[in-house]
């Protein structure tokens, strides 16, 4: 069996991915743009909360809210020359940019360069991750819910028609992409700040990938698909750890399964809701007692 240790520190790394897949949910899910540059942000987000931390004595918090900031305005900068681009072009532009970023800091040798920045203070921890998500889930919610986030969705599903009623799509485009990269600046600076160590080799192209996977298994245009995405993507190969050569395999197996069984995703577009869990359980109960008064009915028929 596992011990706790071991699941609070899967637990932390679900969280740390979820702050990633939420934001690139709203980039690609909810906006329409692919994104496989968001391990750029990421490395930001970590490198600069690191250092606030380690070289300045900034407070936890404060340096991984700097950190997500960084990676905004790198976002606004990239997203000002890029966010015009038609078809493919964006998302080969968003993975040059993420490879880039990576090849800085792997030459930067105020922060180590490629042998890495060790001894970063170990503050992230279950606790903080869980208030950290549920502010991020929240905020997420309600900017969807918004006139803003229903603008997005109007932006991914006809662009053009959106234009023409008067929504500023660039506008919308580039708001999207600055809050998905403070998002992963966040998810970057927590993880920094849970291994205690980073290079540059951790932000390269397969960790964008690995989180475009996230939001695609668990439902594009979902919030609850992106939680279940993070959270059973990085279970997974944890639980399969006993089985080092295959794990891999299988993981990548469930993937197809599911891209080829379900297109659209584990929830496909749909949202769990507190009302929702609530209506479905009046809706059990008045099934049942409807059931259990035709059965004392028939009962009484037959006597």
């Amino acid at each position: 069996m596992f011990s706790w240790f071991y699941i609070e520190g899967i637990l932390i790394l679900v969280g740390i991915n979820l702050m990633v897949v939420l934001g690139l949910s709203l980039l690609t899910g909810f906006t329409g743009l692919f994104s496989f540059g968001h391990a750029g942000f990421m490395a930001i987000g970590a490198y600069v909360s690191a250092i606030c931390t380690m070289n300045y004595g900034i407070p936890f918090y404060v340096a991984v809210l700097i950190g997500g900031i960084a990676a905004m305005l790198a976002s606004l900068f990239i997203g000002y020359f890029t966010l015009n681009l038609k078809g493919d072009y964006f998302c080969i532009a968003t993975l040059g940019f993420g490879e880039a970023v990576r090849l800085i800091f792997d030459n930067l040798q105020y922060v180590g360069g490629a042998r890495g920045l060790p001894g970063i203070p170990l503050d992230t921890n279950l606790t903080n991750v869980i208030v950290i998500n549920i502010i991020a889930i929240s905020a997420m919610a309600f900017l969807i819910k918004s006139r803003h986030g229903r603008n997005m969705i109007a932006v991914r599903e006809e662009e053009l028609a959106s234009q023409a009623i008067g929504i500023n799509v660039f506008s919308y485009k580039m708001t999207a992409l600055a809050i998905s990269a403070l998002y992963a600046g966040i998810g970057g600076a927590l993880w920094a700040h849970y291994l205690g160590f980073i290079q540059p080799l951790m932000f390269q192209l397969t960790k964008s990938t690995e989180m475009t996977i996230m939001v695609i298994f668990g439902g594009l245009g979902s919030i609850t698909g992106s939680v279940v995405g993070a959270f059973v993507l990085t279970f997974l190969p944890e639980l399969l750890r006993e089985f080092a050569q295959w794990r891999l395999v299988v993981y990548g197996a469930a993937v197809i399964i599911i891209m080829i069984t379900r297109p659209q995703g584990m929830l496909g577009g749909m949202e769990f809701s507190i009302k929702g869990i609530i209506r479905f359980f009046r809706r059990g109960g008045s099934k049942k007692a409807k059931d259990t008064v035709n059965a004392a009915e028939k009962g009484g028929a037959q006597g």
